[in-house]
């Protein structure tokens, strides 16, 4: 005895619905790998380093940090209520106060 053949209606349904899950999976993963793609090197060679400036304020504080390619390079806190500004060392955590500003 054979076994009875699906309906071509609900295999093509069956298919089709499979090619629109497959199509859906692949489009993120392309667009993701071509997000991490290096950037290629100027042409002096050297990789450019993405520069961020994050300036952060409430009501007791205002904080600027430059960070180059993710890594804190300066930190400066200025308080209010009329305290001197200081900046603070991203390795050590130790703070610093300019006492002449030339």
């Amino acid at each position: 005895m054979r076994a009875p053949l699906l309906p071509a209606s609900i295999l093509s349904l069956f298919l089709s619905c499979a090619g629109v899950c497959l199509a859906q999976s692949a489009a993120p993963a392309q667009a993701a790998a071509e997000q991490n793609k290096p950037s290629p090197p100027s042409a002096s060679g050297a990789v450019e380093k993405r520069t961020e400036r994050i300036h952060i304020e409430d009501a007791g504080a205002r904080i600027d940090e430059v960070r180059v390619g993710g890594e804190t390079k300066t930190i400066e806190v200025q308080p209010k209520g009329g305290m001197p500004a200081y900046q603070v060392e991203p390795t050590k955590g130790e703070r610093s106060w300019k006492i002449l500003g030339f």
